[in-house]
Parts: structure tokens; sequence; C-alpha cells
């Protein structure tokens, strides 16, 4: 079984994305904020981090950086629903190494799409 952290500031999303991939079959651990899930993956490394991208604390971009830097091999999702800094910080988070991303809002298809062919599986295992 996979393990995934999801690291969102959205309490209602990050429990909801955590539940839908849960009810697929993962293994799911949360954190409220980049620091967080940082401490989390130094503690216990995940297969799969699916990290929103603006939060307080530290942001997504940062943690991408962080992660790429001492877990290269990692896979990364970002997601983000905004355009704050004139480009996506989608884009910029591809640049820097994320695996996929996915704009906000997305459906529960995508996501476990995204996740699926992120972990080299196919669907249904």
């Amino acid at each position: 079984m996979s393990r995934i952290l999801v690291i969102d500031d959205d309490e209602s999303l990050r429990q909801l994305v955590a539940q839908l991939l849960r009810t697929a079959g993962y293994e799911v651990v949360e954190a409220p904020n980049g620091r967080d899930g940082i401490k989390l993956y130094r503690d216990t490394p995940f297969d799969l981090v699916v990290t929103d991208l603006l939060m307080p604390e530290q942001d997504g971009l940062e943690v991408l950086i962080e992660l790429r830097s001492t877990a290269p091999g990692l896979k990364i999702i970002t997601i983000s629903g905004s355009n704050a800094y004139g480009n996506s910080p989608l884009n910029t988070s591809r640049l820097l190494g994320a695996d996929r991303t996915i704009q906000k809002p997305f459906d529960d298809q995508q996501l476990l799409q995204a996740v699926r062919e992120v972990l080299g599986q196919q669907a249904g295992s």
C-alpha cells in the first residue's frame, strides 16, 4: 500500500482529498502547512506528496524545493487554484520538478488518475 502525505492549509479540502485517497486504498497522513509536512516527511518518508502551493508557514514551492533536494526520487503532485504571481504557480512548480500539477477545482477522478499515474499504477490497483 502506498503512503501519501497531503499538505494543505484548507482543512476541508485536505480532509476531502485524504478521505478520497483512503477510500481508494492508500495510507494517508495530513499536514496543515509546509513546515509540518516537511517534518512529517523527515520522520517517516512517503511514496507521494500532494501539496497545495499557496499556504502560510511554508508554501508549496518551498516544500517542493526542499523535498527535491533531500529526496530527488520522491513523487510530488502540486495543486493550486491561484494565479497570484502573474503566471500560474503550477507552471513554476513544473519547472521546479513537480511530477504532476492539478488546477483547482478538480474532480475526484482527475486526482485519482494523477495519483495512479505518478505512482505507476493501473486503475483499480
